[in-house]
């Protein structure tokens, strides 16, 4: 079964399941995988960090909150942290005049990065940054993420 996940949200599931996530632009696409359980998540980052504010309404749209709520949501299904490995996509820059300050592409691509190496998960590939959005499957029965391009092609991760 394909399950979507939304802008600013995420999903786990077991194999054969298959995780996909449309629009990826400026946002990033966190697949994570327990491979010796079958158990894989997908988060659809648009920020890269909350406030209190922020958080409290809408924690899955932030590099910050999501992430913990990920991780969580895995070992709930059998997960463990100590196993776990990623692969990520997305943080482009979407228009041209995207000064250092706006680029949340790479803003959200330096957040995810810091989570993950904070958290000792490896990212095993990735397809970031450019000018172009995609959109992104994940395969937690195989650990492989395809990343789909209109003006790319396919590509296997």
């Amino acid at each position: 079964m394909n399950i979507t996940i939304g802008i600013g949200d995420l999903k786990v599931c077991k194999a054969p399941d298959v995780l996909i996530t449309y629009a990826l632009g400026s946002c990033v696409g966190v697949c994570l995988l327990d491979a010796a359980v079958g158990v894989g998540g997908l988060s659809h980052i648009m920020l890269p960090e909350s406030n209190a504010t922020s958080a409290a309404a809408t924690p899955m749209r932030f590099a910050d909150t999501a992430l913990p709520i990920l991780i969580q949501q895995m070992e709930r299904m059998g997960a463990s942290r100590a196993r776990l490995k990623a692969k990520i996509a997305g943080g482009a820059t979407m228009f041209a005049t995207a000064s250092d300050k706006f680029n949340i592409g790479e803003r959200n691509i330096e957040a995810v990065k810091k989570f993950l190496n904070a958290n000792r998960i490896p990212i095993l590939a990735q397809d970031i940054g450019l000018d172009y959005g995609r959109t992104q499957l994940f395969y937690p029965a195989t650990g492989v993420m395809e990343i789909r391009a209109a003006a790319k092609g396919n590509k296997m991760f």
